[in-house]
């Protein structure tokens, strides 16, 4: 068992990229932690930091208290779990998971033992004779899975093992490896860029983004999958936690009647003063709204707030994701500005509405929505940062 604590960590490549900046989280004992974020936000790196397979520009890893920042390896008593299963073409399944067992010089009663008992854990002993050429891709990262568990490591690294997997062996991997994980109780670190993944398998998730310099930091919350998604901590994490992702307007605020009234393409949106004090402090300017998909709710015509054509309708079965446009500018988010600093798209803004299957959408034909205000959220305009007591 073992914490693993990256303090400070930084990586910049000679060719002046920096990959990781100013990151400091600790997994605890036994904990299951996700990092995700877009492609060229650092998880890789870190991942390969901690495996030993990078060096570090600044900050140092401690595994179990120890100092492991320059320790090689093999001596590092980690185990890695890689995208492409890293499997030995010419060899069985057994001899693949006992491989590493060998190369330590275990006496063979000991590694049979160690090979069989993770086989039976993860349904490989019909396979153990076989080669991987032969094997599924689901049944490919089982063995190597297999031959990480074996090792019996302080801590595993998991580098987006599920990627290669198509769609319904991935969710059933995800279970099987969640269950893994709570048998083990192994600290694990799992790399994703799917966030529906990251949210159902992490203890805690790690959001990341790309950082443009040193001085700023790739990590931008660290906390249990609920959390996030309900308290984002900037617009980042708010627009990459969510599927679909969050909707964001920018409003203007008022003082009204029974509390704060949010002003959106003449349309007044009446915010109760409770839940949302800390937005009379921007009474008089304007802010992001950001709007989950299922904060809208249909409503008969004379409650409406928003009533545009439908655009795209998406039938999922169990839900209906409508499109529709609003013209208002899109908000100026770092993911839809181009390299001239204009934005990526046309100044119509699309929304998405989460809607019951129950309801008759058509295309091109309105749809009156209201919003449930106790679950909108808000972000400063100039930091980007949440508003929030």
């Amino acid at each position: 068992m073992a914490t693993l604590t990256f303090d400070n960590i930084g990586k910049t490549f000679p060719n002046g990229t920096t990959a990781v900046a100013n990151v400091s989280f600790t997994l605890e004992d036994g904990e299951f932690v996700v990092m995700v974020g877009p492609s060229g936000c650092g998880k890789s790196t870190l991942l390969r930091m901690a495996a030993g397979l990078e060096s570090l520009n600044s900050g140092k890893m401690m595994l179990n208290g120890r100092d492991i920042t320059h320790v090689e390896p093999q001596d590092r008593d980690i185990a890695m779990v890689f995208q492409n299963y890293a499997l030995y073409p010419h060899m069985t399944v057994y001899d693949n998971m006992a491989f590493s067992l060998q190369q330590r010089a275990m006496e063979k009663g000991k590694i049979d033992q160690l090979v069989r008992g993770a086989a039976q854990m993860l349904d490989l002993v019909p396979y153990l004779k076989r080669k991987p050429g032969v094997l599924s891709g689901g049944q490919r990262q089982r063995v190597a899975m297999g031959r990480a568990i074996v090792r019996h490591p302080t801590a595993f690294l998991m580098d987006e093992p599920l990627s290669n997997l198509d769609a319904k062996l991935r969710v059933q991997m995800r279970g099987e490896l969640k269950l893994l994980n709570q048998r083990l109780a192994v600290t694990t670190l799992y790399v994703t860029h799917d966030q529906v993944e990251a949210m159902t398998m992490g203890d805690r998730v790690a959001v990341l983004k790309p950082v443009k310099n040193a001085g700023e930091s790739n990590l931008q919350q660290i906390d249990t999958p609920q959390r996030l998604y309900d308290r984002p901590v900037n617009i980042f994490v708010a627009g990459f936690i969510g599927s679909p992702a969050m909707n964001f307007v920018k409003v203007t605020l008022s003082a009204g009647d029974r509390g704060v009234v949010a002003t959106l393409l003449n349309t007044r949106i009446h915010i109760p003063v409770t839940p949302d004090r800390a937005l009379q402090a921007y009474l008089g300017k304007t802010v992001i709204m950001g709007i989950r998909p299922e904060a809208f709710r249909v409503c008969p015509a004379e409650e409406q707030l928003f009533c545009f054509p439908i655009s795209v309708i998406e039938a999922l079965g169990s839900d209906t994701f409508v499109f529709f446009d609003v013209p208002t500018p899109q908000v100026e988010l770092e993911d839809n500005i181009n390299e001239h600093g204009l934005l990526a798209h046309e100044p119509t803004h699309r929304l998405v509405a989460r809607i019951p299957p129950a309801v008759a959408a058509q295309r091109d034909r309105p749809l009156p929505l209201s919003l449930y205000t106790e679950q909108l959220h808000w972000f400063d305009c100039q930091t980007n940062v949440a508003i929030r007591d």
